[in-house]
């Protein structure tokens, strides 16, 4: 099968915009969870979110790209920006008509939803912006990095609510082994931090209300996990087939390796509680390149610190590992970050190279007291540890029962 690698990444999250910034917080166990900052919660139940500080799109786009881009595409543009330029794609050595780009989101330009609902209340039809439509739907981040690059091959968005990036990478991943692209531009960004996103998560009790310790509140796996925290961001990265690489001469970051996909078929909102797609979507992975389960030693979880998905998503893994799963670091990057909905495994897979670059395991904060029934499993609670990734699973699964699942591996 054609060999496909990591050529690019790029970050901008809660704990640092930035790769290297966003590296440093992981292995810091740096929280970016803390009261919400962007809109008046005060009358909410759930008043807290990781938001990305000190965010300037304009680092990355002009002015007038600005005011029309709503915020996740801002922030889908931004991160693509670093991968492209980490990549060398900047050089144009490459045919634009075998270079796709697919960036998803759960939930898109929401923010300006909001606020032109307001508009058209307040002042009637006349006074609702032109960019209304095309600030808010969910493809526009991918259409605009094609536009800013010259990107002239397969153009879309996976929406499949928290499972969006990843499945939006495995699926670029698919584009490349047909041999329909040589590079994929690829992840998820998201930016639901408003009045409505929290009231809705918050009614459907999905979210923590620990409003008083926001640092505390994301906490996968431990017995004193109420439901997740939101945050916002974006994680792209660039695919590319080992042909095009060799022949740009640019760096392999890490070796991607598979990816499966799956439906719990099951619950609106609830995992299968034997973790069954999960099970299934990470089969899958591992099954696309025969690749040997031993060595396989970490798993970015979803771990979304709700009762129920975590302990569902641990047994899927049991089941996968089975007496293999003592060798296997076990970490969520959402106790640090929250849950970014539609990036978050987009995220996800920025942490998991990141950390295999690097040689190490960021820590699951929060983790006092885990769960019973996970207690004996290496969730690296607290502190980063140093070891070295051979390979690992990246999770993902979303509302309606939609999983995916991705494996990488060190080059």
């Amino acid at each position: 099968m054609k060999r496909v690698f990591v050529t690019g990444l790029g970050a901008v999250t809660p704990i640092g915009i930035g790769v290297q910034e966003f590296t440093d917080g992981l292995k810091q166990g740096k929280s970016g969870i803390g009261p919400i900052a962007c809109f008046d919660a005060s009358q909410h139940s759930a008043r807290i979110a990781a938001e990305v500080k000190d965010f300037n799109p304009e680092l990355y786009m002009n002015k007038k790209e600005v005011r029309r881009h709503n915020r996740y595409s801002q922030f889908a543009m931004s991160a693509a920006a670093m991968a492209v330029e980490q990549a060398g794609l900047k050089d144009k050595n490459y045919d634009p008509e075998k270079v796709g780009v697919t960036v998803s989101t759960g939930i898109g330009g929401i923010h300006t939803f909001e606020k032109e609902y307001d508009t058209i209340l307040a002042g009637g039809p006349s006074r609702v912006s032109p960019f209304l439509v095309p600030m808010m739907i969910c493809n526009i981040a991918a259409g605009c990095i094609a536009m800013e690059y010259g990107f002239n091959g397969p153009n879309f968005c996976v929406v499949s609510a928290c499972a969006s990036g990843l499945h939006g990478i495995g699926e670029a991943y698919m584009k490349i082994i047909s041999g329909e692209c040589d590079i994929m531009i690829c992840g998820g960004a998201e930016a639901a931090i408003t009045p409505l996103t929290v009231a809705g998560f918050a009614k459907m009790k999905a979210l923590s209300t620990r409003n008083d310790e926001p640092e505390k509140a994301s906490r996968p796996f431990d017995q004193d996990r109420d439901g997740f925290v939101m945050g916002e961001g974006a994680g792209v990265i660039v695919l590319e087939s080992e042909e095009s690489m060799k022949r740009r001469g640019s760096k392999p970051l890490a070796e991607f390796l598979g990816y499966g996909a799956s439906a719990d078929a099951h619950h609106l909102t609830a995992p299968h509680p034997e973790g069954k797609g999960g099970f299934l979507a990470m089969s899958k992975a591992i099954k696309c390149n025969d690749y040997p389960i031993e060595k396989i030693n970490y798993v970015n979880a979803h771990g979304t610190s709700t009762p129920i998905g975590d302990l569902a998503e641990i047994k899927a893994v049991r089941t996968v590992f089975g007496d293999k799963i003592s060798n296997v670091s076990i970490n969520a990057t959402k106790s640090m970050v929250g849950h970014l909905l539609g990036a978050a495994g987009a995220l996800g897979v920025v942490a998991t190279v990141v950390q295999i670059q690097n040689g190490f395991i960021h820590p699951t904060i929060n983790l006092h007291n885990p769960s019973d029934e996970i207690a004996d499993l290496d969730l690296v609670p607290l502190k980063a540890k140093d070891r070295q990734i051979e390979a690992g699973i990246v999770n993902s699964f979303g509302f309606g029962g939609q999983n995916a699942s991705v494996l990488l591996a060190k080059v």
